[in-house]
């Protein structure tokens, strides 16, 4: 992608995007992406392709800039800081604009003629007001990556829907499947479940940086696009396996998902997940279990047999663990190709011996915390882990340096647009 057509100057030499070495071998260093994004799905889009090495402008309302700023959980409360914003947009650059005027729209499309893609989550309806049409965008910006990310896409007869990520997930089919397993027999009462936190809109931004990404690849033999991205299409891919056995006749639910032996286990400090698909995965964890005498019936040396008799086997199994310690048994389990895992807390994650050595937190400043540890990426890029820039900055941080430096707006100019609201 270092050659892709029409490409303007790198950005960062202009908008002080890190110039490093290893910031410039990241694959996506010298794109500029506008984005646009009011969700989580777009922002944690534009985050993943500002860890990629490009220069990301995210563009915001004039004044106190995105809701997401004020959305919790918080760190602070005093000024009011969003652990969700902040991780969404470290190493962002941050601009206001307000495109409901005739200037603001103006000054979108002079950032969009130095840009190599537009990445929008604005409901369908707003777009031809704030001249964000797919159509009159492609018009004045030929070779501009257009992509579109919204619940349930920007086309069809969902596509003026509002969705967030409750809705996402159940209409992906995900929370029709949960809970299952050692949660339902334990909670059996319990409606269907979404997951914790922002996954499907996650899904969502990640199918947004795959199509991104393919876009900038083929601009050099195609052009501009309109990338069309829902978070609904990607939340149903999660389901594949399901769409799977629907095919072969089995309607899928929360009650009938379950393996039918093993799962999550309840250990004497905690738990672990345990699932032994093949029959030598089972013969380790015969001897996991110490070869008790149920385990050597020869009848279940049977996979279908073991199937049958499922919860027999896992109240063995259930009985077995709560004797034992997770450490032990996951260390003694990995040692006979038993596929078992302990259960981790946010506090485990931070301090396990693998996440260390992936590297996957890097310490961030955040104005009045200090350092604060934060996720970096879910991929490594040349072996290495991308480094994150900066914490997320205040709304408008960047205007003097982008409207000013960048595009060349001298500051008397820029005074009178921040009286006018315009940014």
């Amino acid at each position: 992608m270092q050659s892709t057509a029409k490409r303007e100057a790198p950005a960062a030499r202009h908008t002080g995007a890190a110039s490093s070495a290893s910031e410039a071998a990241r694959p996506l260093a010298g794109f500029t992406i506008v984005e646009r994004a009011a969700g989580v799905a777009a922002s944690y889009a534009g985050r993943m392709l500002a860890v990629m090495g490009a220069t990301v402008i995210k563009l915001e309302p004039a004044g106190e800039g995105s809701d997401l700023r004020r959305a919790e959980p918080l760190l602070s409360d005093s000024p009011r800081v969003s652990a969700l914003f902040q991780y969404l947009n470290a190493g962002k650059r941050f601009v206001t604009c307000d495109l409901h005027q005739g200037e603001g729209r103006r000054l979108l499309d002079e950032l969009l003629l130095r840009s190599q893609l537009l990445l929008d989550d604005t409901p369908v309806a707003v777009r031809p007001a704030l001249d964000l049409d797919p159509a009159a965008v492609a018009r004045r910006h030929p070779e501009l990556v257009y992509v579109s990310l919204l619940p349930f896409g920007a086309a069809g007869a969902h596509a003026h829907y509002k969705g967030y990520e409750l809705n996402v997930l159940h209409s992906g089919g995900e929370g029709y499947l949960m809970p299952n397993g050692l949660t339902l027999e334990r909670f059996p009462e319990r409606p269907p479940l979404k997951i914790y936190g922002h996954f499907a809109e996650m899904i969502g931004g990640t199918s947004a940086v795959c199509a991104a990404v393919s876009a900038l690849i083929a601009r050099d033999a195609v052009g501009g696009q309109f990338v069309d991205v829902s978070s609904q299409d990607a939340n149903v891919a999660v389901g594949c396996f399901a769409v799977q056995r629907l095919g072969d006749g089995v309607l899928e639910n929360r009650h009938e998902r379950s393996f039918k032996y093993g799962g999550v286990l309840e250990c004497s400090d905690g738990y672990v997940g345990i699932l032994t698909l093949e029959q030598r995965q089972w013969e380790g964890l015969v001897k996991l279990l110490g070869e008790p005498a149920w385990a050597l019936d020869p009848a279940i040396k049977d996979p279908l047999e073991r199937s049958r008799r499922g919860g027999e086997i896992n109240r063995h199994l259930r009985e077995w663990a709560r004797t034992q310690r997770v450490d032990d048994l996951v260390h003694r389990g990995q040692a006979l190709n038993v596929p078992l895992a302990k259960y981790n807390e946010p506090r485990d994650i931070l301090e396990a011996e693998q996440t260390k050595a992936r590297g996957l937190f890097a310490p961030v400043e955040l104005a009045g915390l200090g350092s604060v540890p934060e996720f970096v990426a879910p991929f490594q890029l040349a072996g290495a882990v991308p480094p994150l820039a900066h914490a997320a900055k205040p709304a408008g941080a960047d205007n003097a340096a982008i409207w000013g430096d960048w595009l060349g707006h001298d500051a008397s100019r820029r005074e009178q647009w921040k009286r006018d609201g315009i940014i």
